[in-house]
């Protein structure tokens, strides 16, 4: 990983890495990742396998990082309000930090996707309502729907599943966070069935806030078995994938990935 260096206002005061592989074709794709609360960039990547795979698919990859004199527990401020609007805070650093590496290394504006665990899934639901034009996809990962907490004692009871906006409310926050009128990013959803830290309706919660913006409210389209874990899908009225969700039974708070075997990536957790 390369110190991404200078990138423009960085009002959130974040830092910033980079993992381009030799094989990186021009007009590749760039992944976001964001990590979790008390990690750095380097720890999730070692643990999630991100740059291993990067290396195999050429793809570039883009690392925020969150300071301590933030966060004291490394957490990107998903639920503090001058850090969850367009146009300033950490939302405006992670932008700029896009921008620059786009530029850099040629890579197609159109293919720019967002992930992220925990406070990184959080600050990802961030990016996706208020940056929606910046990104093809993203997926959550043991996340939290955008706007859905402005003090650090409502984020505390959201992690644990209770209260929070209303379906039509969540709607409202993403449509309210930009003048964006489309095409929107599409919503991958991953949580753990056993996840304590962050409870797993909260993965429910993020299907519904973008539910009514890809006009696909109700059951989903299809219900299918992926390795052994059921993965819900809804499609538009032109047939095409735009919300998928797994909740991956047994598994508590983290990325969920496959590390052993031949084709394993990344390091498994506790």
């Amino acid at each position: 990983m390369t110190d991404l260096g200078e990138f423009g206002t960085d009002p959130g005061s974040l830092h910033a890495d980079t993992y381009i592989p030799k094989s990186f074709p021009k007009n590749g794709p760039l992944i976001v990742v964001l990590h979790g609360s008390t990690q750095s960039a380097e720890g999730y990547d070692r643990g999630s396998g991100w740059s291993e795979l990067a290396d195999e698919c050429g793809i570039a990859l883009l690392y925020p990082e969150q300071r301590k004199t933030n966060n004291p527990l490394s957490s990107f401020n998903w639920f503090k309000s001058g850090d969850t609007s367009r146009g300033g805070g950490e939302p405006l650093s992670i932008r700029n930090m896009i921008k620059q590496v786009v530029d850099d290394h040629g890579i197609d504006p159109s293919r720019v996707f967002i992930t992220g665990m925990s406070s990184g899934g959080a600050m990802a639901s961030v990016m996706l309502a208020t940056y929606p034009e910046v990104f093809a996809g993203g997926a959550i990962i043991a996340g939290l729907p955008y706007g859905s907490a402005d003090n650090m004692m409502e984020a505390l009871v959201r992690m644990k599943g209770y209260g929070g906006p209303s379906d039509r409310g969540l709607d409202a926050l993403v449509r309210g966070a930009t003048t964006f009128d489309g095409p929107w990013p599409t919503i991958s959803v991953w949580h753990g069935g056993s996840d304590s830290t962050v409870d797993n309706s909260n993965a429910d919660s993020i299907v519904r806030q973008w539910q009514n913006i890809h006009k696909v409210e109700g059951p989903p389209t299809r219900e299918e078995q992926v390795d052994g874990f059921p993965r819900q899908v809804w499609c538009n009225v032109e047939g095409r994938e735009v919300i998928e969700e797994y909740i991956i039974g047994g598994m508590g708070h983290g990325t969920p990935i496959m590390a052993g075997g031949d084709e394993g990536l990344g390091e498994e957790g506790k």
